[in-house]
């Protein structure tokens, strides 16, 4: 087998789509599975319509060589299953069918995953939306629970079903696509004045993080350059979003083992970091700070020290109660051991973010596939081996010592001169892979233009799209009381899932 290429790209550059090799169907199974097993894992897999049909596309992403491959096949009413050889390609296989009514013939659990009307007539093989198969253990001891979809609090929808022999779960089924919106599909036919609001609501908490990606791919489908400032406030904002996001986790994390000083402590100051955000842009999610050709908001010498002093402040504070953590026996004797991910399966599950890297797989897109400032400063990635609870909340600590060291060297760096170029149209017939490390993971932005230049075709990759399965990972073995302190340690979207 030829290696997987044709094209080959890096990170956030266009490239003309019709340069983008058709294979035949079979090829295209084999050139998958052969670059997720000899290069790199699937980032993207997805259908677009195509001459009448739907155009199946795959992305390789080359972690070691900063590369993006990229090929495609005319799909038929059904092709071979990529699953059985390719376990990554397994929740993307479902999606395509669901969406396509394509079947992939020998697919081991073929079930829709968001539960909503088919893009187009199905071929009567793939499963209706609606209709639930759930999958079951038999034996006179076991027994079902069933969590979900509505839960209390203002937690987003989202089924969960257990498999039990007592205590233990030997099976978690996770059922999503109560939060369907449809912005995949809004998002053909722009740029619009409402493109950028679907992309800063696509995952709320990830405001941030998927409105970078989406501006990365559409500077580079226009040939359009940022400023060296615009670069480094991006910066200083995506991590920002980072701390506020897992000073919250680990807060989540205490608080379901019942250990309230931590859990008190960084409920507040998780909203600390936050109105670092606000400061800079009026929104403490960070809407309107990410724009098209470099930020919406400048900020003056006087404000950035001002968020450099109350980021020292609050870093001070979060140190003292996250330490408790560590030095907590009680806390540690919940942590360790729970909800274990081998780097195995982690690997074979293609998990990305703070879950493959608490496995101990070294992945961060700041690092493979730098854009923007992370082409001249670093953060250094974190990571450890045991794949359990205590790893990936290890993983979040050191990740906001990381990138609050990053935040303050750009404080005292960000370069002079504009904020923001000029806006251009995309180029037509062009095709972008965009590729940010948001504070859950890789996020992955695919879109391509038409002959007019406007947006024919836009996928979007959340990094909980890698990583639900990994939590059903996490409690095979486990009591069913871990279950909420497991699903925090992984603290996925439902509606990043759901476009």
């Amino acid at each position: 087998m030829a290696p997987f290429s044709s094209p080959s790209v890096r990170n956030a550059q266009a490239f003309d789509a019709a340069g983008v090799p058709v294979l035949e169907i079979d090829e295209f199974r084999q050139r998958v599975i052969h670059g997720v097993l000899t290069e790199g894992r699937l980032a993207a897999l997805f259908g677009w319509p195509a001459d009448g049909g739907v155009r199946l596309f795959a992305v390789i992403a080359n972690d070691e060589a900063g590369t993006l491959s990229v090929c495609s096949a005319l799909a038929g009413k059904a092709y071979e299953s990529l699953t059985p050889e390719c376990p990554q390609a397994h929740w993307f296989e479902r999606e395509i069918a669901e969406q396509w009514g394509i079947e992939p013939i020998g697919h081991p659990w073929l079930k829709p995953i968001r539960f909503h009307k088919p893009w187009r007539n199905g071929n009567g093989n793939t499963p209706e939306p609606g209709v639930t198969d759930y999958y079951r253990v038999e034996g006179e001891e076991i027994h079902e629970v069933a969590v979900g979809p509505v839960h209390a609090g203002i937690i987003e929808p989202g089924h969960f079903r257990f498999q039990c022999h007592g205590e233990k779960v030997l099976h978690l089924e996770i059922e999503l696509g109560y939060q369907h919106r449809g912005i995949e599909r809004a998002m053909a036919g722009g740029v619009t004045p409402r493109t950028l609001h679907l992309m800063e609501t696509a995952a709320g908490d990830t405001t941030v993080g998927h409105a970078l990606a989406y501006c990365q791919a559409l500077e580079a489908l226009a040939g359009m350059g940022v400023p060296g400032r615009a670069d480094s406030l991006r910066g200083v904002a995506l991590e920002l979003e980072r701390l506020a996001n897992h000073a919250g986790d680990l807060g989540a994390l205490a608080g379901d083992v019942g250990f309230l000083p931590t859990a008190s402590f960084c409920g507040r100051l998780r909203g600390s970091f936050l109105n670092l955000t606000a400061l800079l842009c009026g929104n403490r999610f960070g809407r309107g700070m990410i724009r098209p050709g470099g930020v919406g908001f400048d900020a003056d010498r006087l404000r950035l020290g001002e968020l450099e002093r109350r980021l020292d402040e609050t870093m001070r504070d979060l140190t003292g109660a996250i330490e408790l953590l560590w030095d907590t026996p009680s806390v540690m004797a919940r942590f360790e051991d729970t909800g274990r991910v081998s780097i195995e399966d982690c690997l074979a599950a293609g998990l990305v973010g703070p879950p493959a890297r608490a496995c101990g797989v070294d992945c961060d897109t700041r690092l493979a596939f730098p854009t923007g400032i992370w082409r001249f400063a670093t953060v250094p990635t974190a990571t450890w081996h045991s794949g359990d609870v205590f790893a990936r909340a290890l993983v979040r600590w050191q990740e906001i010592q990381r990138s609050a060291d990053f935040i303050r060297q750009q404080l005292h760096s960000i370069p002079e001169g504009t904020a923001r170029h000029e806006t251009r149209t995309p180029r037509p017939n062009q095709m972008v892979v965009s590729l940010i490390e948001g504070w859950r993971g890789e996020i992955c932005h695919v879109a391509m233009t038409g002959a007019a230049g406007q947006l024919a075709g836009y996928k979007i990759v959340d990094p909980s799209f890698h990583n639900w399965f990994g939590l059903a990972l996490a409690l095979r073995g486990q009591e069913i009381s871990d279950f909420p302190l497991c699903n925090k340690s992984f603290n996925l979207s439902y509606c990043g899932h759901d476009l």
